[in-house]
């Protein structure tokens, strides 16, 4: 069965408007790549942000990981390495 990834996105943005994080971190990640939404950086780590606040793991690792490599040129988002440690610690203290 072929994959459609406009109606993955679809399904994902309607769990992410309900404030659920698995549907926030996968649009996120859709956002990342630019598969069934345009491409967008800014989007995704507010995506990943609502998901990792309320305590997705891998969520948490892609926020960090985006903050901390905001410093490198180009970058559409603002460099928060403070904010960046602080996902990154939360993730690891979820998975150990």
């Amino acid at each position: 069965m072929p994959v459609d990834i406009d109606e993955a996105a679809r399904l994902y943005r309607r769990a992410a408007e309900q404030s659920n994080p698995l549907g926030q971190f996968n649009l996120g990640l859709c956002y990342v790549i630019g598969r069934g939404v345009p491409q967008d950086d800014t989007e995704a780590a507010r995506l990943f942000r609502l998901a990792a606040e309320q305590g997705h793991a891998v969520a948490q690792i892609n926020i960090g990981r985006l903050l901390l490599v905001a410093a490198a040129a180009g970058s559409v988002l603002p460099a928060a390495p403070g904010e960046a440690i602080r996902f990154l610690a939360q993730a690891a203290q979820q998975t150990g």
